[in-house]
């Protein structure tokens, strides 16, 4: 087929199950910096699913801010930084500009005003699933803390690596457009391109060794840090604290290792928290490997200085995520940097949680229109939020009026 020619639906299908049968991955956006999971997915939950026969209705509706469960209550000067450090990419395109432009002239000090600005210069729109429903799960992820140093020995046996160097992105967006969001990870074999192994194929060979950047003292942890994406390493030797940012990925898919301890009957669904999986480890460390090794996926590291430990990890739009103000999307269905309303509740409560907060990353389980990772930030107490969060949410997403929104949006 000729490149100057626009690949037709039924070779972009061909192409999509050619992809699917090498397990490559597709990274959606700008470079995805968070891994291709996130903590809510070590738990075994799911949105809901479609139901058969049901036509796709708008993923999005126009409303009022009144209709905002908790809209007057929340203290939008919480919010305030996450918006302006969005804003500070989102003012370069025009349909943008606008809003973004009038938020540097406000005074962020005045709760009164900022509420005036987003009912002045934005539309909230109710977000739907494709079977019309407005409820979708509402995980949570945070930065965690490992020990670690730069020299194996010791306690010191679990090493995070770097991006090697036989690992390569394809990028399809210069061919093919509608393929923008498509990247393929794999290596090459001779004249061919394969995938790249698997998390258990390169714990079961040499192939990384070289590229280690520091070692830890637990092996479990170091899969978690892998799931939240990016952490803190402190290095006793050095008495100093860095930071371990998402690099890339293996191009493997994902998979939850609490649904793999659910489907072999060793917890039930409603059981299956990163604590509680932390626990199963404890009681089961012969099985550790198979626990870990069920998930193919595998991510990649690079070392980056912690000049502000108040500051959270680079989420996808490349702005440091503001704790309890940022969420991960699904950026097909959520431009980054947009403000969302969220009503959901507190884990493993009925209490309500209901803030503006702001779309600043992804991640490859995190998947749907009313779909979103809850960014808790540092420190145990996010930690332990973070891992039992699993409950159910509905989302508006606000944008600037003017803004031409899709017919399917339903406006």
């Amino acid at each position: 087929m000729s490149l100057n020619r626009l690949p037709s639906n039924n070779f972009i299908k061909r192409l999509s199950v050619t992809i699917s049968t090498v397990s490559v991955a597709v990274l959606l956006a700008a470079c995805q910096t968070t891994p291709p999971s996130s903590s809510g997915t070590t738990t075994a939950g799911a949105p809901a699913p479609t139901k058969p026969g049901t036509p796709p209705g708008p993923t999005m509706r126009a409303t009022s801010f009144a209709q905002l469960p908790g809209w007057n209550r929340d203290d939008l000067r919480e919010a305030w930084p996450a918006l302006q450090s969005s804003c500070s990419v989102m003012i370069r395109k025009p349909e943008w500009r606008a809003a973004c432009g009038a938020a540097q002239q406000v005074n962020a000090a005045d709760a009164g005003l900022l509420r005036a600005y987003f009912e002045t210069y934005y539309t909230p729109y109710q977000l739907f699933n494709a079977d019309g429903s407005d409820s979708g799960l509402v995980t949570g992820y945070y930065e965690p803390l490992l020990k670690g140093s730069r020299r194996r020995g010791g306690p010191y046996q679990t090493p995070l690596y770097q991006a090697p160097d036989d690992l390569l992105t394809i990028d399809m967006a210069s061919a093919y457009p509608e393929l923008k969001n498509l990247r393929l990870r794999g290596k090459i074999a001779g004249r061919k391109v394969v995938p790249y192994p698997s998390r258990a194929e390169l714990m079961q060979s040499n192939a990384l060794a070289g590229s280690e950047l520091v070692w830890v003292d637990d092996p479990v942890e170091a899969f978690f840090l892998q799931v939240q994406g990016s952490g803190r390493v402190y290095l006793p030797e050095t008495r100093e604290t860095i930071r371990m940012a998402y690099a890339d990925q293996n191009g493997r898919p994902y998979k939850s290792i609490g649904r793999y301890l659910v489907d072999k009957g060793e917890m039930e669904l409603s059981q299956a928290s990163a604590q509680n999986i932390k626990a199963w480890v404890k009681a089961n460390p012969a099985r550790k490997e198979e626990l870990l090794n069920s998930n193919p996926s595998y991510v990649f590291f690079k070392e980056e200085k912690l000049p502000d430990p108040s500051k959270g990890p680079k989420g996808a739009q490349g702005i440091a995520l503001t704790p309890q103000r940022s969420i991960a999307v699904d950026p097909q269905h959520v431009p980054l940097g947009a403000p969302v309303f969220l009503s959901t509740t507190l884990p493993n409560s009925e209490r309500p949680l209901q803030r503006l907060v702001v779309a600043q990353d992804t991640g490859g389980a995190i998947r749907g229109v009313v779909r979103a990772d809850y960014f808790w930030g540092f420190g145990d107490e996010a930690e332990d939020m973070a891992g039992a969060m699993k409950q159910r949410g509905a989302m508006w997403i606000l944008l600037p009026k003017g803004m031409n929104v899709p017919a399917a949006a339903g406006n």
